[in-house]
């Protein structure tokens, strides 16, 4: 009956009557005091505050809260409301109580089933609570009444009209307000009703309320309200924005669905399969399973849309696909723990590999780095630079294996094209990632070990430079950001470890090599080849060859043998070559029912590789004038070089011969020239060089001969020949000469010595500041040759040259020989 009578009354539509609607308060109107204090039970409110000419209802449970109704009621008295500073304060006192608050008068009372009272009441006029009388058995006060005049001013008058308009605004964007609030607000003419009405209507805070209330000048009322509505229209109109974005969202998902649903029907009355759709909703689930990073992410939805709203007969279908396929087969996250045991990696890469002690304690240092300092190092960039055949590829194998990591190897030999590198555009028919790329993805991994063989090939022509692509590569401060013009989006590459492989460092441009930190390769000596072919070659070419059941033994001499008359070259492919000719020598007798030889020796070798094809240079079995034993050294290691000079009757001209580069010629020039200079102090007559034309020669003219360090050897064979003093057949010597007869340093010492002591040579003369590269050289090296420091030619002179009574002998002898 309650709900039934409060529904007629329109409340719950939002709509708050005035006292002048209400005909059923009261049976002679309301009974207000002309003017005088109020003594009147106190009603505490605990969430609202009630405003003058508002109706509210009230649901009262407190004890002392329906004494007072009932006492209001009995005596005929009105009630005073006040609001509670705390709401959660269940008995409070005067100081939990404002001390402004309503006069009211109750309407109609209901006892619900659970105890409670509701009321329908309506404020009277502002009251201002001046005295508690008593607190039980229910709460009775003194109140003086606050009374409000209605007159409108210029200023009230303009102030309700803004509120008006506001209240207006509040009322379109507000769902719990009715447009019968603003009907019911646009006919009151007092201008402190219509702030109440406001306070009434508006969803505020209690302590707002409450700040209306107890604003008693009726302008600054009107002005408050209005402050609160503009605040309140704010936050309207953000909420309708943010709804609208919200509806067009999901008005956009459902008209995506519907249009997706009709081109399903569309491709089954046009008898299309809908394979196509499933293949694009697979990818959309097998996208939403991957840890994309958030740029690739988007690109890979934006092309997905593409895909899935074209027809699937369309061109431009088959390279969105290909394009999505390298997004998602490519690794973005993937990787592989890194084996760190540094006692591990060493020993996995001295059973792969004999020597190249450098290249192994650098990887080792990685790896001490890398244990410590965790994620916190980048990786190297690392260049083996050597001759072929000494093992640098294969290292990058065994340094993979050891550290755990997938290995991918790419050969740059005879690439001339930039897109090779970085990938051709998507506007192109057919086109792909770079190299790099496509090596990523066939590694499944974005920490692989990443082998650039042969960078030294590079090309350059009008396609582009592939070497300058490969800066961004190689660069530890750009490639996690890697550009692929396919891609078009960045791709990490800062967790890959590169191995680059050089044969030579001069064609590789300097800003390429200035990323890389270079790791010299200088080639096996005979010892290093012995042992590399007992340990790792002759196994495996028994094992290739089907001979691992037999025992067959190579023996130091015959390994020996092959090494220096059947192979020329620093590594050990040849040498390779050859054990396995010799296997398939001995595997043929066995297939003819022969029985397999238990040793191969250097007499069979001429039955297995035919004759010899090399023979390295010995040192002179004699002493001799105008011949000197230069130490060269070449791709293959070293080898010594002679230098023979010829005087003859003329008008003193040079000849050089033996194929020499620009750079040998002048340093027989400067030669030369030191000689003429030094003319008086050795002993030559002025006239000389005058009457006598010189002849250079150095032997095997057929091949190039280059470079600086065989200055001090041609100077000593000159000199030898002017002053008729021989030179010691078992001294080699390489070195710089310059016009004042300094030694200048040179290159390429150890293999040079290698070679001397090989050779059978006794005494080499190096350069004073080629000392520091002696530590280089093996021990037995060191001991079994003597050694020769010197700056000045004449220290060179001194040692290489027999006096000049020992030369007369020697020639002596020679002729006498040659008598017999």
């Amino acid at each position: 009956m309650f709900h039934d009578w409060w529904s007629q009354m329109g409340w719950s539509q939002g709509i708050p009557f005035s006292i002048n609607d209400m005909d059923f308060i009261g049976e002679g109107g309301l009974q207000t005091a002309p003017g005088g204090v109020i003594e009147a039970p106190l009603l505490p409110l605990r969430d609202m505050v009630m405003f003058p000419r508002m109706v509210t209802p009230l649901f009262v449970g407190r004890d002392f809260s329906i004494e007072a109704i009932e006492a209001a009621q009995e005596l005929g008295e009105p009630l005073i409301t006040v609001a509670q500073r705390d709401v959660e304060m269940v008995e409070p006192g005067p100081e939990d109580l404002f001390t402004i608050g309503t006069e009211a008068e109750i309407g109609r009372m209901l006892r619900m089933p659970d105890g409670t009272i509701s009321v329908l009441s309506q404020g009277i006029q502002r009251v201002q609570v001046l005295e508690y009388i008593h607190l039980e058995p229910y709460i009775r006060v003194r109140a003086l009444p606050i009374y409000e005049t209605s007159d409108k001013t210029a200023l009230t008058e303009a102030l309700m009209r803004a509120v008006l308009a506001l209240f207006e605004k509040v009322v379109q964007l507000n769902r719990n307000l009715s447009e019968e609030a603003y009907v019911f607000a646009i006919n009151i003419q007092d201008p402190g009703w219509l702030a109440d009405l406001m306070a009434q209507a508006l969803d505020l805070e209690i302590s707002k309320r409450q700040e209306v209330l107890e604003t008693l000048d009726v302008a600054e009322r009107l002005q408050r309200v209005s402050v609160l509505l503009a605040q309140e229209l704010d936050v309207l109109e953000l909420e309708d924005h943010i709804h609208s974005q919200v509806q067009q969202e999901l008005d956009k998902a459902q008209r995506e669905y519907f249009l997706r649903e009709q081109m399903k029907v569309i491709q089954t009355e046009l008898g299309e399969s809908d394979i196509y759709t499933q293949e694009v909703n697979e990818l959309r689930e097998r996208i939403a399973e991957m840890d994309l990073p958030e740029e690739v992410e988007a690109r890979v939805e934006k092309e997905l849309d593409r895909l899935g709203s074209m027809p699937p007969m369309s061109p431009e279908t088959g390279m969105i696909r290909t394009y999505l396929d390298w997004l998602i087969e490519l690794p973005w996250t993937e990787t592989t723990e890194d084996n760190l045991d540094v006692a591990h990696v060493e020993e996995v890469l001295e059973s792969c590999h004999y020597g190249l002690p450098k290249a192994k304690e650098r990887i080792l240092e990685y790896i001490a780095v890398r244990r410590l300092a965790a994620n916190k190092m980048r990786s190297p960039i690392l260049c083996f630079v050597g001759p072929p055949g000494t093992g640098k590829t294969s290292l990058g194998q065994s340094i993979a294996d050891a550290l755990g990591r997938k290995f991918v190897r790419v050969s740059l030999g005879g690439v001339r094209d930039e897109a090779e590198i970085r990938g051709h555009r998507r506007t192109y028919i057919g086109s792909l990632p770079g190299r790099i790329i496509q090596t990523m993805r066939r590694a499944g991994t974005v920490n692989p070990l990443f082998m650039l063989d042969e960078v030294d090939k590079l090309g350059l022509d009008f396609r582009g430079d592939p070497s300058a692509a490969l800066l961004e590569v190689l660069d530890p401060e750009q490639n996690y950001a890697f550009s692929d013009h396919y891609l078009e989006v960045p791709y990490d590459l800062s967790k890959v470890l590169f191995i680059t492989t050089a044969n030579i460092l001069d064609p590789i441009p300097p800003a390429l090599q200035d990323r890389m930190e270079v790791i010299e390769f200088p080639g096996y000596v005979d010892e290093e080849k012995l042992e590399i072919a007992r340990r790792f070659l002759i196994p495996r070419q028994l094992e290739e060859h089907g001979l691992d059941e037999y025992v067959i033994n190579f023996t130091e001499g015959t390994l020996r043998t092959i090494i220096r008359e059947y192979t020329y070259e620093a590594g050990v492919r040849n040498l390779d070559r050859k054990i396995a000719m010799v296997c398939r020598k001995i595997a043929r007798h066995l297939a003819e029912g022969k029985s397999p030889p238990q040793r191969v020796t250097a007499r069979s070798l001429s039955t297995h590789l035919g004759p010899p094809q090399f023979t390295h240079g010995l040192a002179e079995k004699q002493d001799d004038v105008g011949i000197a034993t230069g130490v060269a050294w070449t791709e293959a290691g070293g080898d010594l070089m002679l230098v023979e000079v010829v005087l003859m009757p003329g008008k003193g001209n040079l000849t050089l011969t033996g194929q020499l580069g620009d750079v040998l010629q002048e340093s027989a020039q400067a030669a030369l020239s030191y000689a003429r200079a030094r003319s008086e102090d050795l002993g030559m007559d002025e006239d000389l060089f005058d009457k006598t034309d010189i002849h250079i020669h150095l032997p095997e003219g057929a091949i190039p001969k280059d470079g600086p360090s065989a200055g001090i050897t041609i100077a000593t064979a000159l000199i030898s020949a002017l002053t008729g003093r021989a030179v010691h057949h078992d001294v080699g010597m390489t070195g710089e000469i310059t016009l004042r007869g300094r030694v200048l340093p040179i290159g390429g010492l150890r293999e040079k010595m290698l070679t001397a002591h090989r050779s059978g040579l006794k005494t080499i003369i190096i350069p004073e500041r080629n000392k520091k590269d002696l530590v280089e050289i093996p021990r037995k090296v060191k001991r079994g040759i003597r050694t020769v420091l010197v700056e000045q030619m004449d220290e060179v002179l001194e040692v290489a040259l027999l006096p000049p009574e020992s030369s007369r002998s020697s020639s002596r002898l020679r002729r006498r020989r040659a008598t017999h």
